[in-house]
């Protein structure tokens, strides 16, 4: 059995590319997370983190920043093995964390998995009242 408590979170680095890259690769696949390029998970390194035990990577989510207003938690996967464990949400803390660090204003997560994001502290609104919403502008990624 997999004991969560073994997992270290770690900032991501180059040499984790091609193990994160599977693991993320693996929910796409799955049609649970949108396409990422090795390209723009290269991009993602420097504010990633990822889930290390037994020596292999068993999640990876990253914080992209995209203004001193708001950021984003992009691409968070954990393995199915090591589900279930608080894996996930240490991954998203370490992202928030990261944008308190930077004094980022806000943080929003693209999900379809919301009860898990409603449980790291994320809603649907913010002060005031204040919602974001989306357009689609095209049927493929």
């Amino acid at each position: 059995m997999n004991d969560p408590d073994h997992t270290v979170i770690r900032p991501a680095g180059p040499d984790d590319l091609p193990e994160l890259t599977e693991v993320v690769h693996h929910f796409v696949r799955r049609g649970r997370l949108l396409p990422r390029t090795v390209v723009e998970l290269e991009d993602l390194l420097p504010t990633g983190f990822v889930a290390v035990h037994a020596e292999r990577i068993v999640g990876f989510a990253a914080l992209e920043i995209y203004s001193p207003k708001l950021a984003e938690v992009r691409s968070l996967a954990v393995t199915e093995d090591m589900q279930g464990h608080g894996i996930g949400r240490r991954l998203v803390d370490e992202c928030v964390a990261l944008a308190r660090r930077r004094n980022i204003l806000e943080v929003m997560a693209v999900t379809s998995s919301d009860e898990f994001f409603r449980s790291c502290g994320f809603d649907f609104t913010l002060p005031g009242e204040k919602k974001a919403l989306f357009i689609q502008t095209r049927e493929t990624h």
